[in-house]
């Protein structure tokens, strides 16, 4: 009997970070602070009615040239080396392996964000996802980025769920995502995925992945009594089936949570081989 997968999938900024990933180097590195950026990257969307993501990919690329800084995919990287992560993240990922291989179900990770690719494959924890979806630039001859390539906003989000399920790692692929195929042929079905999120960009892929059987957690830091609040919001409204700290320790609710999702997945598909 084939082993089912289940496919954790994680927003990353204020999901496993307590923060957003340019606040750890880069914004230091244009001489300005996280409040500065964030305020000048908010009044070029508001200004041109643009994307918020499209107006601080901008803001990065003009920041650093403005700065004598060149974006090369080594530079962003090296600031993915600096990012800090909630408590228990760098085990948590060969914690929830352990499990589901003892309990006979393939543990895959995912992120989905709107951050960078390039500053994500930089962190410690880059070499823990079967594929990175997130934001990214296009490089010129000489290896500088010069244009955005990929902007993922909140509900360009929900598009990587559908290929996670057909199994396709393509950003640009639009013709498989869209292509119909029976719910028993996907590679990973809706019911066997875990999203991970901390805020109101991610309920969209909430609900999606809670539409379809499969089960949705909001992450909060701690120690921040807004985020607390907003999680036991999305909770409230029936977007999420718990809201836990964003702790990844081996006694976090959140790993008691993921071992019971995954027990009930093994136990799921058992009773579906049985009954066919």
């Amino acid at each position: 009997m084939r082993k089912p997968i289940v496919a954790l999938i994680y927003d990353f900024d204020g999901t496993l970070s307590p923060g957003n990933m340019q606040e750890f180097g880069f914004i230091q590195a244009v001489g300005s602070t996280p409040e500065e950026f964030w305020r000048m990257s908010d009044s070029i969307a508001i200004g041109y009615d643009a994307s918020n993501v499209l107006a601080y990919m901008k803001l990065m690329f003009d920041e650093a040239r403005s700065n004598g800084i060149k974006l090369r995919r080594e530079d962003f990287r090296a600031f993915g080396k600096h990012i800090k992560l909630y408590d228990g993240v760098r085990q948590w990922f060969s914690m929830v392996n352990e499990y589901g291989n003892r309990h006979g179900v393939v543990i895959e990770h995912y992120i989905n964000s709107s951050g960078l690719k390039e500053i994500i494959e930089g962190s410690p924890i880059a070499g823990e996802f079967k594929h990175i979806f997130a934001g990214s630039f296009i490089y010129d001859a000489e290896g500088e980025a010069e244009w955005p390539g990929i902007a993922v906003d909140y509900t360009a989000k929900t598009q990587f769920l559908f290929k996670i399920s057909k199994g396709i790692f393509s950003s640009r692929d639009a013709l498989q995502v869209n292509a119909s195929i029976a719910d028993d042929k996907k590679r990973i079905p809706f019911n066997h995925m875990i999203y991970f999120g901390d805020g109101d960009t991610d309920v969209p892929c909430m609900k999606i992945v809670g539409m379809f059987g499969g089960h949705s957690i909001a992450v909060y830091d701690p120690d921040n009594d807004k985020k607390r609040a907003s999680a036991a919001k999305l909770k409230r409204q029936g977007r999420v089936i718990c809201a836990a700290p964003a702790v990844y320790t081996a006694d976090s609710p959140a790993f008691k949570v993921v071992c019971a999702i995954i027990d009930k997945v093994r136990a799921d598909f058992n009773l579906k081989q049985l009954c066919k």
